[in-house]
């Protein structure tokens, strides 16, 4: 699941295209389906959305939440070319970008599709 947040005004008139930008990425670098998609986001009023200092309004964070596992290369060039494609496809600099990946064990996942088995309790 990928979480994203940013300022309202900025945030909600590229939520599409950011999404495609992201899962294509995905895909790319981790090689998810593009029905895979899991994107959640979190649009802030300006007054509830505090970012460093050198950052514009379009400021955006992007939370990668992952099972644990991926090599660091791997993850390492997710990031590579999050920030890439979402220059060129969006125009918003790297230095308005944070990404974080969150690593979980496979345990700790679940889905309605993926329920924890009696042997796994």
């Amino acid at each position: 699941m990928v979480v994203i947040y940013g300022i309202k005004e900025y945030l909600d008139p590229i939520k599409a295209d950011l999404s495609d930008v992201i899962q294509q990425s995905m895909t790319q670098t981790l090689g998810l389906p593009e029905n895979k998609r899991a994107h959640r986001f979190i649009p802030l009023d300006k007054s509830d959305f505090y970012y460093p200092c050198g950052r514009s309004d379009s400021y955006t964070v992007i939370e990668v939440n992952m099972m644990e596992g991926r090599k660091v290369e791997t993850k390492k060039a997710l990031i590579k070319t999050l920030f890439s494609n979402i220059e060129t496809r969006l125009g918003i600099s790297p230095v308005d970008i944070e990404i974080t990946i969150k690593e979980q064990p496979a345990h700790c996942w679940g889905s309605g599709a993926l329920q924890v088995t009696k042997s796994q309790t």
